[in-house]
Formats: structure tokens, C-alpha cells, sequence
């Protein structure tokens, strides 16, 4: 007789918890509630995630809403344990507040709700992150975002690499996020930011608008603007769901309506998915070498602009030489461990 024991995946359960304590710290609904209490109590593992990521939060109020929610007797624990479990989250909250004021040698109260944060992924890595006031951003391969959150407003800068943000709504704080000479502004919206180089950047938007303004623009003119619910007054262009726009030198006309389809492919790294829909080869291999820190090389010029079509998963380099070479019969050689040169192979 066998015994299966089946595996759970920690970074999946940490995202989860992450999740939850964002929405906790916005208000749960009578429905979220549920669901939540339904979460911690399929296995221990939620609930001790759960409390770990707590720890991590700048608001106590969190807690307090944890322990509202399961009382001492309804998990399956000794009610010492769990007393100490919560009482040592609560401590390393207040740790970590007071260290940042020491820090910064400035004072500054709870209720300001100021954050500053920079969020960062490996080459080849992908990150979801829970922001203190209810949004999401999921980092792609080698990204840089640096956030500083204030009463009045959110402000995030990328520095470098690929995010996309699922804005929780507060028309009191614009959320705001600044690459090279532009900033994008969410009126309450799900978007993504590529940014290629301090000109050049792509913005994707699957919900709600963005508006793309030039960086020198005051965020307090935002914020009234927004406040008083006048987009008109904004100066900028106003992208909407379902719209793509390429911000690049000597562009006229950045913002084009692009079918479902692509919006799914230009957002497919999100499920690690990497999809050429007749690309060069060259300008393929160019975002393939984002998720790796492979260099390759094309020997022979005329495949620079073969066609390539198909979906591969974002770093797999040994599928993607497999498929060159079945459909292609393109040849690949290794002089070292991270460089590919590729040739036609000889008939």
C-alpha cells in the first residue's frame, strides 16, 4: 500500500499571505472574511505564514484584526502558544518602526502611513509584492522599483526592468510612477510599465486609465485634479484599458487600441511566458536574453531576420535551441557557459 504525501509550495503560500494582509489592512468584506478564515484553517502553514508576513507589516492595526478574527480556541494550538506567536509578531512590528525612525533621525507618526521601500528581482526572477495600502505589483526579470508612500500621495520610480500594478483605488493619494521623463498616473487601474532606457518605455492597460504626463509635472496639481474628480485639467495623455502605448523620441502618436491578443502576449511573462508571433530571430533572441544571463550570437547574418513564431517558457534555453534547430535546422554551439552561437547547421 502506498502513501502519498502531497508537497505545497512555500513562495506560493507566502504570496497568498501577502495577499491577505494587504486586504487587511484595507477591511475585509463579510465575504473576504470567510474566505480567509477558510484558508488559515486548511493547514497550519497558512496560519503560521500568515502571522510571519503580519511581523513584516507597518500597521498594527493588522494584528489586532487577526486576532479579532481567530480567536485563541479556534485554532488548532495551544492558546500559550498562540499567545506568543502573536505577541512576538507584534514585536517585531513595533522593531521595526522604531529602527526606521533611528534611522532616519525623523519622527514620524503611525498615522502618517509613509513608506519607503525599493523591490528588486534577480535576472531570470519574477516577485509579487503587497503594498501597505492594498495594491500589488509583480516585478519582472531584473527589475528595480523604488516606492515612497505619504498621506498625500504614492509615488513608485522604475529604474530599470518591467512591473505590472494593480492599483487599489484612493482618489485622495494618487498613485504615481515615474520612469526616465515620465510619470504615469493610475485613475484606479491595472497597468504595466517596461522601461527600455530613460526615453524609450512601454505602458500596457488592462483596466480603468493611466495618465502619461511629463515628470516635471507638480504631483499636487494631481492631486487636486483628482481630488475634484477633472482629468481634463491634467495635462497629459490619457490611456484607457485595452490601449498600448510606445513612448520613444520623435513619436507623434504613442497610444494605439491593440486586439486582446496581443495584450495577452505582451503580458504573457507574467505567466512566464515568453510568445513570437513572426519576429526576427534577432529581435526574439533580445527578449529571451532578459530572463538569462546567456549572451547569444548569430554567425550567420541572413538568420538574423528568419520569422520565428511559438511559445517558450522564459529562460528555457535548451527549448529554445531545440526548437531553432527541428524547425530551422539551426546549429548551436557553446564556447563557454554563458554564450550560444548559432549558425546554420551544414546539410
Amino acid at each position: 500500500m502506498s502513501k502519498v504525501s502531497q508537497f505545497y509550495n512555500k513562495e506560493k503560500i507566502q504570496e497568498q499571505a501577502c495577499l491577505w494582509i494587504s486586504r487587511l489592512d484595507r477591511g475585509l468584506s463579510d465575504d473576504e472574511e470567510k474566505t480567509l478564515t477558510a484558508w488559515v484553517n486548511e493547514r497550519e502553514a497558512h496560519h503560521t505564514t500568515l502571522l510571519k508576513m503580519a511581523s513584516y507589516w507597518d500597521n498594527l492595526s493588522v494584528l489586532n484584526e487577526l486576532s479579532a478574527l481567530f480567536p485563541l480556541d479556534e485554532i488548532n494550538k495551544k492558546p500559550q502558544e498562540r499567545l506568543k506567536m502573536i505577541a512576538i509578531a507584534a514585536s517585531f512590528v513595533v522593531v521595526s518602526l522604531f529602527t526606521s525612525v533611528l534611522i532616519s533621525n525623523q519622527w514620524f507618526p503611525f498615522s502618517t502611513q509613509h513608506q519607503t521601500q525599493t523591490f528588486s528581482t534577480n535576472v531570470g526572477e519574477q516577485n509579487t509584492f503587497a503594498l501597505s495600502d492594498g495594491s500589488t505589483i509583480l516585478l519582472n526579470t531584473n527589475s528595480l522599483l523604488e516606492i515612497s508612500f505619504t498621506q498625500s500621495h504614492r509615488q513608485l520610480t522604475l529604474l530599470q526592468g518591467e512591473v505590472s500594478f494593480d492599483v487599489a483605488k484612493d482618489s485622495n493619494r494618487p498613485f504615481t510612477v515615474t520612469a526616465g521623463n515620465q510619470s504615469f498616473t493610475a485613475l484606479g487601474t491595472v497597468f504595466n510599465v517596461q522601461k527600455n532606457d530613460e526615453q524609450t518605455m512601454e505602458l500596457v492597460v488592462t483596466e480603468g486609465r493611466v495618465l502619461i504626463s511629463n515628470v516635471d509635472e507638480p504631483l499636487q496639481s494631481l492631486t487636486t485634479a483628482l481630488s475634484e474628480d477633472a482629468p481634463a485639467q491634467l495635462n497629459g495623455l490619457i490611456v484607457t484599458s485595452g490601449e498600448k502605448a510606445v513612448i520613444e523620441p520623435q513619436t507623434e502618436s504613442p497610444v494605439i487600441k491593440v486586439p486582446l491578443e496581443q495584450l495577452q502576449r505582451d503580458l504573457a511573462w507574467q505567466q512566464g511566458i515568453l510568445i513570437f508571433e513572426g519576429e526576427p530571430l534577432s529581435q526574439a533572441l533580445l527578449e529571451v536574453s532578459r530572463y538569462t544571463n546567456t549572451t547569444f550570437e548569430i554567425a550567420d547574418p541572413q538568420l538574423a531576420n528568419l520569422k520565428v513564431a511559438g511559445y517558450f517558457k522564459a529562460g528555457d534555453i535548451d527549448g529554445l535551441i531545440s526548437s531553432l534547430n527541428s524547425n530551422f535546422n539551426i546549429r548551436a554551439s557553446h564556447p563557454n557557459n554563458h554564450t550560444v552561437i548559432l549558425s546554420a547547421a551544414t546539410p
